[in-house]
């Protein structure tokens, strides 16, 4: 999970696979296609292998943020009525001003010293180009958004200083809307920026007149990330812009064979494949789990959580997150989860962080009244509490994202494990095992 080897991701073509109701399972169609490279971020374990607590916080109040502006979104396009029992939409997060200043003097040292590459677990990104000529940017790929933004050449903050930037006068598809994109983070800056439609093409799909936002602002809490902006892949009911996202444009234009996608997560040759699945990737069958959409979010329904083989909670449902880390629960589920693990601590109240003997790592698994997927060793491990401690920080935490009663949010701690297909015309997302 940890080590510091490049990573390569590959989005490709393939052809589709038959549809059915879920919970079911699928066999695969063959692959097909082509690849682009692709890279992680930074690591929540310093190389010392212990937990980078400061930067989990900060995370965690990215994706707290992340869902707010989410659920600001849904009541605009859709209403209160479309929350998840349950759901309210929180304060806006700030960090904590001792973390906020450990922070800035972390950066002030990284300027001074020679980078070097770091294989990480925070986000999953790849080159999309945009504009004719076409214009490239390095893109987090994130199925818990609906939006894409990339920064204009009129941005005003010094966050965009190191980033590709969009020059309109330079495409001759670029067309300019009415209105305006914004999302607000916990540091008070924003991401900001008038609206666009453009092409925008990802690996061979291109997608004529899909609206962004080219943002002439960028919060500061993108200023050590190597992405240049984020393509959302969630359904169209969270969309800051109120319209339809890059994935649903291109199959609605006939430019995938499929109306699904797939993640492949994993230290090295990671992909994520557009228009179907990529059976090298992984054995057996598919098992597909309804999803409630009205949400706006990959949200599988009637999971359970277990530890050990033995069910800790039932009657969850489970949004599925490329764009997040970690797993967060709500408190009182994660408490139960974390009374069956021999050991087990709470280690930041505050945040919801809980630790385990390192020697004797827990098996947390999810259902979907099928299979249990369980949480490997090391994907549930986020280092060490401290140098020398036998205790040691997990990835699943208990933290109130205002998603609703009983909503788990599982992310890239979870989908390491699996492969996940997500599937627009069965409302379903699938999980598989991997080769």
């Amino acid at each position: 999970m940890f080590n510091k080897s490049a990573l390569i991701l590959a989005v490709t073509l393939a052809v589709s696979v038959a549809a059915g109701p879920a919970p079911t399972t699928d066999s695969a169609p063959a692959k097909r296609g082509t690849a682009i490279p692709m890279r992680k971020r930074s690591s929540l374990t310093t190389a010392e292998g212990v937990f980078d607590h400061d930067k989990a916080i900060a995370s965690t109040i990215f994706t707290l943020n992340k869902h707010r502006a989410n659920l600001l979104n849904l009541q605009k396009n859709k209403g209160q009525g479309a929350f998840n029992q349950g759901a309210e939409i929180k304060e806006l997060k700030t960090l904590p001003i001792d973390v906020e200043a450990r922070m800035q003097q972390r950066a002030v040292k990284r300027q001074s010293e020679k980078l070097t590459d770091e294989d990480s677990d925070e986000e999953w990104a790849g080159t999309i180009s945009v504009g004719t000529p076409a214009q490239k940017f390095l893109i987090d790929f994130d199925t818990g958004s609906s939006d894409l933004w990339i920064p204009s050449s009129s941005c005003t903050s010094s966050t965009c200083t190191s980033k590709s930037k969009y020059k309109a006068a330079s495409s001759s598809t670029s067309s300019k809307k009415t209105g305006t994109f914004s999302i607000e983070y916990g540091d008070g800056s924003t991401v900001s920026g008038p609206v666009y439609s453009e092409t925008v093409t990802v690996a061979k799909v291109a997608v004529t007149k899909q609206w962004f936002s080219p943002v002439t602002t960028l919060s500061s809490s993108f200023k050590d990330d190597p992405i240049d902006g984020i393509l959302g892949l969630a359904f169209p009911a969270i969309s800051n812009l109120n319209k339809n996202p890059f994935f649903v444009n291109a199959n609605h234009d006939g430019d995938v064979d499929a109306n699904q996608f797939a993640f492949y997560l994993a230290s090295s040759g990671s992909e994520l494949y557009l228009g179907g699945t990529n059976s090298d990737l992984y054995t057996g069958e598919i098992e597909y789990n309804t999803v409630d959409s009205s949400s706006g979010f990959w949200q599988a329904t009637g999971g359970s959580a277990k530890v050990g083989g033995s069910t800790a909670v039932s009657g969850i449902q489970t949004i599925i997150d490329s764009g997040t880390t970690l797993m967060y629960g709500p408190a009182a589920d994660v408490k139960k989860i974390f009374a069956k693990v021999a050991g087990s601590k709470v280690y930041d109240s505050t945040n919801g962080y809980y630790s385990y003997p390192c020697a004797t790592p827990p098996t947390i698994a999810f259902s979907w009244g099928g299979a249990s997927w369980a949480i490997s060793a090391d994907n549930l491990n986020l280092g060490q509490t401290e140098t020398g401690s036998k205790d040691c920080v997990a990835s699943l935490a208990a933290q109130d994202l205002g998603l609703g009663d009983g909503v788990f949010l599982l992310g890239d701690a979870f989908m390491k494990n699996v492969y996940t297909v997500f599937d627009f015309d069965q409302e379903a997302v699938g999980f598989a095992k991997l080769a």
